[in-house]
């Protein structure tokens, strides 16, 4: 089925809702077997819920990578749009790195509310209020991805008991992109590493019957966060003011592209001040001389180098020089 250009994101949305209820599945989560369907290219472990499982390992790789390295790793796999910038931040000069989980909130409607919150409750089993049920399938190492649709006043759905929860449950942060509120309780939380779009005190209001700010339609569905798309299971890495959103397939190509890039530089960073090489030697392409210089430093400093000793060996293998 082929969906018109001219259909706005909230029909987007509610089409992925509606056939994510064609399954089988728990409220406005998205099926197992239709998360497979759309990560196809993950061939590795997945977790319970059908997310691509990048590992431990690599999660912690990333966090040596920056924006550039993984833009230029995805701009050439053609994944144009998976970059999203002007947030701010807690903790702005930490890097957060996670397995992405998605959640979809639209302005509040009392009638999708009132079935969403009747099915939650009294077939699958959810408490409490529809912002607390993405924040309940929290596993360490994730991150809470949040289209708030930019909601500011009154638009908060996380403040610093949510935040302390989540904080427990996964280690990281969030990357949300609405309002936040009790800043002050959040930046308490030292390694709460977010970014958010906007501060606001007031409180969302989830009333049905009343006062009704927000409504929960999808998790862990494909979710738009400005102008990138967002798998669940997406490796996200947000440094330096700006998230990128990696495919699971891709995180670790990525990670091995920064992990030589690093060592190139610091190998040319070292002989510069050293003057053994011009300029124009280092940063045009290298001559086979420079090029056994760089594998004879990588096996005199293997023990020293920001990179795992057995991806070093890897690396010196595939040289000829």
């Amino acid at each position: 089925m082929k969906i018109n250009p001219k259909f706005s994101t909230p029909f987007i949305y509610l089409f992925f809702f509606g056939l994510a209820l064609s399954f089988k599945t728990s409220a406005q989560q998205i099926a197992k077997e239709k998360l497979i369907f759309l990560t196809p290219e993950w061939e590795g472990k997945r977790l319970e819920d059908g997310r691509p499982y990048v590992s431990d390992d690599i999660l912690e790789r990333m966090k040596g990578v920056t924006l550039e390295e993984a833009w230029a790793v995805l701009k050439g796999e053609n994944y144009k749009y998976q970059y999203a910038e002007h947030w701010q931040a807690i903790n702005p000069d930490s890097v957060l790195v996670g397995r992405a989980v998605t959640a979809i909130f639209m302005p509040g409607r009392p009638d999708i509310h009132r079935v969403i919150d009747d099915r939650g409750h009294n077939e699958d089993g959810r408490i409490k209020s529809q912002n607390s049920w993405p924040i309940d399938m929290l596993t360490k190492g994730d991150v809470y991805v949040v289209d708030q649709f930019g909601a500011h006043v009154d638009g908060p759905t996380i403040g610093d008991n949510l935040g302390n929860s989540i904080y427990a449950k996964t280690g990281n942060g969030i990357v949300y992109d609405g309002a936040i509120r009790d800043i002050d309780g959040l930046k308490e939380i030292g390694g709460f590493t977010s970014f958010f779009r906007s501060y606001h005190p007031s409180h969302h209001l989830n009333n049905p019957d009343g006062a009704l700010n927000t409504t929960l339609i999808g998790i862990n569905t494909p979710t738009r966060i400005g102008m990138a798309t967002v798998m669940p299971g997406d490796v996200v890495l947000g440094r330096d003011g700006g998230v990128i959103f990696i495919p699971p397939h891709l995180a670790e190509k990525v990670v091995k592209t920064s992990e030589i890039v690093r060592l190139r530089d610091m190998f040319g960073h070292q002989r510069l001040r050293e003057q053994k090489y011009t300029p124009g030697q280092i940063d045009s392409r290298w001559s086979d001389d420079i090029e056994k210089d760089f594998s004879q430093w990588l096996n005199d400093h293997i023990d020293e180098l920001p990179v795992p000793k057995e991806q070093i060996q890897e690396l010196l293998k595939t040289r000829t020089w």
